[in-house]
């Protein structure tokens, strides 16, 4: 039986551990935190899961809360005027719904699940030297942990990272008594608000520790007026400035959360971070190799919504380069397979996102307000969320936007025609 050593127990590592663990791998998982530490500490993310990142899940019957969480339907985007009123508004409706699961309950609750199978859970936080040590006794070590010493083992591959500082400033804040959006009150959307030159605001429903909830996330340009959470401890003062932004901003989302409150005392989170693409082989000093797993080796800004999912789809893709290979060694060679395979998926995201966060050209700023009078761009659209690829079709270049914008145009003139 071939020994495997997970460092990391977040969506990747442990999905990733769960799975091997299902094909008969030992595997040994090290987390610098117990499940109960996880469930009672701060939120750690903003997650959205869409379709194909759900799947992967429910293939390894891992879709524990899927009947608890709140289903997702649409999403929707909103551009502010000058004036703060809405330049755009319109929702578009997802082919399958996407879910949110706060990781305080998903990585608690897939940690347990890891340990009641079988599988050996070390809490302890790994250094470098500790991996130098267990490179010898795995067959592969597997670096999951986003954060911290670990990840400089992996350097920045320059040609795939633009950007060498912060795009964005983020602060999140988990909230109950959200009011519905009163233009689709019978079903639930994330809502992203774009205020130009000025950042972001994304809105989505969830499930956290004490139920159903909504998540209220910020992204600042550095240095613009929502560039402000830096520095603030107290979660009350955080949510009280969360929506005083609002207020001015989007108003239109401030008066759905004039009622709300945190859902508990650890419910807010600000930081910021380089959007950064790494090499996937991690040199130890003893000589040993480690292979980096999702964000250590594909760190996007979350403006679209891609961290989860990634992590979901680099499991799984990981999980099949594993056992495809047999009893073959883990070699530097098989390592760069595995991360090129995966990378055919994330080099999409990664081109997607990076676009997002620059100043839209002028066709991508027609493409999304014509999805307000145009349903199919606005599916289009969202359901980019779930398969970024599509975007390569009709958003980066001028003249397949303008080619897709005029087929949909008089396909809907022709329809409205024959009515």
């Amino acid at each position: 039986m071939r020994k495997i050593l997970v460092v990391g127990a977040g969506q990747s590592g442990l999905q990733l551990a769960l799975g091997l663990q299902s094909r008969g791998y030992e595997i040994t998982l090290m987390s610098n935190r117990t499940a109960d530490e996880i469930r009672s500490g701060r939120v750690m993310s903003t997650q959205c899961m869409f379709h194909t990142a759900l799947q992967h899940e429910r293939d390894l019957q891992l879709g524990f809360w899927e009947s608890q969480a709140p289903r997702i339907e649409g999403l929707g985007v909103s551009v502010t005027g000058p004036d703060s009123t809405r330049a755009v508004d319109w929702v578009g409706t997802l082919d399958g719904y996407a879910q949110s699961v706060d990781q305080r309950v998903k990585m608690a609750g897939w940690m347990e699940t890891f340990a009641q199978r079988g599988g050996q859970l070390v809490i302890h936080g790994a250094a470098v030297s500790d991996l130098d040590y267990f490179s010898r006794t795995y067959d592969l070590v597997l670096v999951s942990a986003g954060k911290g010493e670990l990840v400089s083992m992996f350097g920045r591959d320059a040609s795939r990272s633009p950007y060498d500082t912060p795009q964005r400033a983020l602060a999140v804040a988990y909230v109950h008594g959200l009011g519905p959006r009163p233009e689709h009150p019978d079903y639930d959307a994330v809502r992203c608000n774009l205020v130009p030159g000025v950042g972001e605001l994304f809105v989505m429903p969830t499930l956290t520790t004490s139920g159903r909830a909504d998540i209220l996330f910020w992204e600042g340009v550095p240095g613009g007026p929502l560039d402000v959470f830096r520095g603030i401890k107290d979660p009350a003062e955080h949510l009280s400035l969360t929506l005083e932004l609002m207020e001015r901003f989007t108003p239109w989302e401030y008066a759905r959360a004039t009622k709300v409150e945190l859902t508990d005392a650890n419910a807010t989170l600000a930081g910021r971070y380089a959007p950064t693409v790494r090499h996937p082989v991690g040199r130890l000093p003893g000589g040993g190799l480690v292979l980096g797993v999702a964000d250590v080796v594909v760190a996007n800004d979350p403006i679209t919504g891609q961290g989860s999912n990634s992590a979901s789809k680099c499991a799984a893709s990981y999980l099949d380069s594993i056992v495809a290979h047999g009893d073959r060694p883990f070699d530097e060679a098989w390592m760069q397979t595995a991360f090129d395979r995966y990378w055919e998926t994330a080099r999409h995201v990664t081109k997607w996102t990076n676009a997002m966060l620059g100043v839209p050209p002028e066709h991508v700023l027609n493409l999304i307000g014509a999805a307000g009078g145009l349903p199919p761009v606005a599916d289009r659209f969202a359901n980019g969320f779930n398969d970024p690829a599509d975007f390569e079709n009709f958003f980066y270049e001028p003249e397949k936007t303008n080619a897709y914008l005029a087929e949909v145009s008089g396909a809907v003139g022709a329809v409205g025609a024959g009515a």
